[in-house]
């Protein structure tokens, strides 16, 4: 408990935030992309840590409609937040990593339509749920929102964007480093959520 408490104080946000810059700033330059890489690789940690928060939110979702149970609702809806603050941060760092690497704004490519698609349905219907507060029908979402994005990014294809960057890269540090920033992305992650947690936690949600 004393550690939960912890992680969701918003004074260790700070501390992880820089820990992901300091990480940030040590990735090496590459050959092509130069010191852009560092930029990439923290965009690539980043949109996979909203993915994988939206994919819990989306299993503790199904697993609260199934139980009914007060508290795995509160834990789906804090982790979809968790996932949609890394979305909605996601798209600015997407399109500067646009403009440094391709020179312009391609705002044809999938991997930025769909992704911004999404961003805007989850924040209406977020914002939406939190007024209506029925537990039932945002775990619903969740789940529905969380198996629709995974299934749509899945099935893109792309233009511009590389399929699948980190692991195409022939040198062995570039994962080394995507695997750090991502570790301390899901940590930043954690903490939000637990913020979340003790937010929504206090006014609980409706029962249906």
């Amino acid at each position: 408990m004393k550690i939960s408490r912890a992680l969701g104080n918003p004074m260790y946000f700070i501390v992880t935030l820089v820990l992901i810059a300091g990480a940030t700033r040590m990735v090496p330059a590459e050959q092509t992309l130069g010191s852009n890489l560092s930029l990439i690789i923290l965009h690539g940690a980043w949109v996979w840590a909203g993915l994988i928060y939206f994919g819990l939110a989306s299993l503790i979702a199904l697993l609260a409609i199934l139980s009914q149970d007060s508290w795995l609702h509160l834990v789906s809806g804090s982790l979809a937040m968790t996932g949609m603050f890394f979305w909605l941060t996601y798209l600015p760092m997407s399109l500067l990593v646009m403009q440094m690497n391709w020179g312009g704004l391609f705002f044809d490519e999938p991997r930025w339509k769909i992704p911004f698609t999404f961003a805007v349905v989850g924040l209406l219907m977020q914002t939406g749920l939190a007024l209506i507060k029925q537990r039932n029908l945002t775990s619903a979402f969740n789940l529905v929102f969380g198996i629709s994005l995974w299934v749509s990014l899945t099935r893109s294809q792309t233009i511009l964007h590389p399929d699948s960057p980190i692991s195409q890269s022939q040198s062995g540090r570039i994962p080394i480093f995507f695997g750090i920033l991502l570790t301390l992305a899901l940590l930043f992650g954690v903490q939000v959520t637990l913020w979340w947690m003790s937010r929504a936690s206090k006014p609980e949600l409706a029962s249906q």
